[in-house]
């Protein structure tokens, strides 16, 4: 032993043999004096078994080793001093074997557990008794004192390992990584427990040639998702980095609680924000394109469904704020997230309402439509008719994401001229109705172009025509229901039209029980994007109360 002499060894043996239990004056006398040249003789011991391979050469190149530290353990005046029941605990963990290959280090293992029940135990003898009965400690207290402390150094412990065991010069930690994870499946939800369950979740994600435990990380994930764990926002996002299931499983839940819920509509951004999946996202690309991946297939099974939609959009929204508020150094470029459209959609699609002056907005959404149009147009050309939906699938799907941006149009339709509201209707009907291929197009945009002429008609005329009202009613029936709804309510909140003209053409227009449920959707969500306008929000509270009681 380089760093041990054999006088050290000799005399602390030796101290921790005439000790004993520490029950005459003198010896508890000569172990005040002597507690801190105690504690430097320990930390050596530290240091030495942290170069040893295995327990067992740990125990052949120091055989007494076993023996000084039980004596030590139980001697409650060591213990009851945390540095030194810090260093013993240290050396413990230092010799216990997560995958034992003889039978001394099977040994050394039972008797490192034998020790711990020692340390915990409240039964006659033990340290617990020890202390309750000359020291007058409650054990419950000492339970919990002592739990945190022991947690503090394991996470002091763990959060280390990595640094000094990559470079292999000391004794690899990475057994005993493993092993301390098996050890805290029990312990997931006791609160003293969450920093060292946080340590090893991030030790793994920075050296990844340690291993945890499956059943610990199905315990941690279980016990999270439960809301019976709190964790730090970054040993989160290294469960999620450490565990592909555990990722799926919370976009899922995210997803089942959307959209089996209408009332999560009314606050989604904070809902969205909780789920901890932006933040992750804007951290870890890997993460923001498995979302993605999970966003993507849900729209192409309920490609319809307006919360799924909501979702999408506000979840990006959330990601597209986090990742603004990063330091430049930090970001990765756009292109990585977004791979799968090109750059000249990405950029205007991703640009911030706020980047923009609103007076300009029409232009903008201009620019939009026209790049948009002309790439459907290309995709239509190209002989492999695969390719060329899914690159149209994708184009609509960074729509969905961007849809901040289709809100802006269908609030600028209710005010905008003929000429200027072709490109708007263009992109509000592909938004609402993708096509594949563009086969239908020309359908659509005539459908959109009457639907705009006749709800414009309706609300901003000095007299109801039945033929519109009829015309309406009927287009609320057909494929393009979604598009003409989204134009209806715009035009019910933004128009100038009186309350009396707004409530009569929806009456009248709303009659089917489908369409009411999926105006209620929409409203829902607009009244959530749109609070804090108190006009607005005044109309949109009014359209709530008539659909209610239609």
């Amino acid at each position: 032993m380089d760093s041990l002499s054999e006088h050290q060894t000799r005399f602390w043996m030796d101290k921790a043999v005439q000790w004993g239990q520490a029950t005459s004056p003198s010896a508890q006398q000569d172990i005040s004096q002597h507690m801190q040249s105690l504690g430097t003789f320990l930390q050596q011991l530290v240091h030495t078994l942290q170069t040893m391979s295995s327990t067992t050469e740990a125990m052949k190149s120091f055989p007494f080793v076993g023996q000084f530290l039980g004596r030590l353990c139980w001697n409650p005046y060591v213990t009851a001093e945390g540095a030194s029941r810090r260093l013993l605990l240290q050396c413990m963990w230092l010799l216990y074997s997560a995958e034992p290959q003889n039978v001394v280090e099977h040994r050394a293992n039972v008797w490192i557990r034998s020790l711990l029940c020692h340390l915990t135990s409240e039964d006659e003898g033990s340290m617990v008794y020890a202390l309750e009965k000359h020291a007058g400690f409650p054990p419950q207290q000492y339970y919990s004192e002592s739990l945190k402390k022991m947690v503090a150094l394991l996470a002091t412990e763990v959060n280390r390992s990595h640094i000094t065991s990559s470079a292999c010069l000391e004794r690899c930690m990475f057994d005993s990584i493993h092993s301390l994870s098996v050890t805290c499946v029990p312990l997931v939800t006791c609160p003293e427990v969450a920093p060292l369950i946080g340590a090893l979740l991030k030790h793994y994600s920075l050296c990844r040639c340690s291993n945890l435990s499956e059943e610990f990380i199905k315990a941690v994930n279980k016990a999270w998702l439960s809301k019976k764990l709190m964790m730090e926002v970054e040993a989160v996002m290294a469960l999620w980095s450490t565990s592909l299931p555990s990722l799926e499983q919370a976009i899922l839940i995210l997803l089942e609680r959307v959209l089996s819920d209408p009332k999560v509509m009314q606050n989604l951004e904070t809902v969205v924000a909780d789920s901890l999946l932006p933040k992750a996202s804007a951290l870890h690309c890997h993460i923001f394109l498995i979302v993605n991946d999970v966003f993507r297939n849900a729209l192409i099974t309920i490609e319809e469904n307006l919360t799924l939609r909501g979702l999408v959009q506000v979840f990006t929204s959330c990601f597209l704020q986090i990742r603004a508020a990063q330091m430049p150094q930090e970001r990765l470029p756009l292109r990585s997230f977004f791979p799968h459209v090109p750059h000249n959609l990405l950029t205007p699609l991703l640009m911030a309402q706020s980047d923009v002056p609103q007076h300009v907005w029409l232009e903008h959404l201009s620019w939009i439509g026209t790049l948009l149009e002309k790439f459907l147009s290309e995709r239509n050309q190209e002989e492999d008719s695969g390719r060329g939906d899914k690159a149209v699938f994708e184009a609509w799907f960074l729509l969905v994401q961007c849809g901040h941006w289709i809100d802006v149009a269908a609030k600028l339709l209710v005010t905008v001229g003929s000429e200027q509201s072709k490109p708007l209707l263009f992109l509000l009907m592909f938004y609402h109705h993708p096509t594949n291929r563009g086969q239908q197009s020309t359908q659509h945009n005539m459908v959109a172009r009457q639907a705009w002429s006749d709800l414009r008609s309706l609300f901003l005329a000095h007299t109801l025509s039945p033929d519109r009202l009829s015309a309406v009613n009927e287009s609320l029936c057909t494929p393009s229901t979604n598009f003409v709804l989204c134009l209806l309510l715009n035009f019910a909140i933004f128009s100038q039209a009186s309350t009396s003209r707004v409530t009569d053409v929806i009456q009248k227009v709303l009659t089917d029980a489908g369409v009411r449920c999926r105006a209620m959707c929409m409203l829902c969500f607009m009244h959530e994007r749109l609070k804090g306008d108190s006009a607005v929000d005044a109309r949109l509270t009014m359209l709530e109360e008539r659909l209610h009681t239609a």
